[in-house]
């Protein structure tokens, strides 16, 4: 298992089996967030098999199927709406984690300056420098 503490409250690994469950709720997760559309996996690790195992480590568990042609603001405001709804870390997990990160990182760019999030994604082997101009472009439209 490859987890990615981005910041203390959210986490993103490439994809997750039903064995790593009860590791992440030992972590203090309390949600996570399946990103990978499951025509990527086999059955083993679609879905429905890693809920169950969310569900059976005490975790709150909840689909949000991310493609770089999905990635649009109500998707990404969707994602964001899932990672506020619980009290502490959440875990987002996709093929790579890149995925994760990137919507993490399109939600989180009202708040925070590009330099942190650039920063704290590469701290973890996420390299989003090519989305400086879009991070501050969002927080742009906050000022």
């Amino acid at each position: 298992m490859d987890i990615r503490q981005i910041t203390p409250d959210f986490f993103a690994a490439p994809q997750i089996c039903v064995d790593d469950l009860r590791e992440i709720a030992a972590l203090g997760i309390r949600l996570v967030i399946c990103n990978r559309p499951d025509v990527e996996v086999p059955p083993s690790h679609q879905c429905a098999a890693i809920e169950a195992a969310a569900i059976s480590a005490g975790l709150k568990f909840a689909v949000q199927p991310l493609t770089h042609q999905t990635m649009t603001p109500d998707v990404i405001a969707a994602n964001r709406a899932l990672m506020d709804s619980v009290d502490g870390p959440v875990l987002a997990y996709c093929a790579s984690g890149t995925r994760s990160t990137i919507a993490w990182a399109l939600s989180t760019a009202r708040e925070m300056p590009a330099d942190d999030i650039i920063s704290a994604a590469r701290d973890w082997g996420y390299d989003l420098e090519n989305l400086r101009a879009t991070f501050d472009a969002i927080r742009r439209q906050t000022e």
